[in-house]
């Protein structure tokens, strides 16, 4: 790679710096999600976090601190991170055909969006929910594709026989 050309994957931010959290947890603040954006709106009505089209709709009064906005929003995209990663890397590990790996979380501040932990285990940044679904399927396919070979065998009958 030449020095003018750098990958891609370091232009991207895990954090998008130190903001008061006032100015950047409050009622109708943008949350980065799947490469857009989600407004975020407190509301009583829900007993949960909840999506609504290009809204995250969260069960906090108006008076809400800043505090309680950032750890019920970021609750909703952890949970939603550990769905969507693990359906990607179901599918990708599908495609390569071989068995799908367990999923980490990573709440690193640091370091890369997926790495191998083990053979058997993806550990994914939490903060990678918030690239272009196309990003995330591009991390987890290669992160699959660097996983060791599955080991194969025969089975009773002569069959070819995957050991997991």
């Amino acid at each position: 790679m030449s020095a003018g050309s750098r990958n891609p994957q370091l232009k991207l931010k895990l954090d998008s710096g130190a903001a008061a959290p006032a100015s950047r947890w409050h009622d109708g603040a943008e949350l980065a999600f799947l490469g857009g954006s989600l407004r975020l709106v407190l509301d009583t009505t829900h007993k949960e976090a909840v999506r609504e089209g290009a809204a995250l709709a969260l069960p906090l009064p108006p008076q809400a601190t800043p505090r309680q906005i950032q750890d019920r929003a970021e609750a909703w995209l952890r949970a939603e991170a550990k769905q969507r990663l693990q359906q990607i890397i179901e599918q990708k590990s599908t495609l390569a055909a071989r068995r799908a790996p367990r999923l980490a979380l990573s709440f690193a501040a640091r370091g890369n969006w997926v790495e191998v932990q083990d053979s058997e285990t993806l550990r994914c940044n939490w903060r990678l929910i918030e690239q272009p679904s196309a990003v995330i399927e591009q991390a987890i396919a290669r992160a699959i594709a660097a996983l060791p070979p599955e080991h194969q065998g025969l089975d009773l009958f002569g069959a070819p026989l995957v050991r997991h």
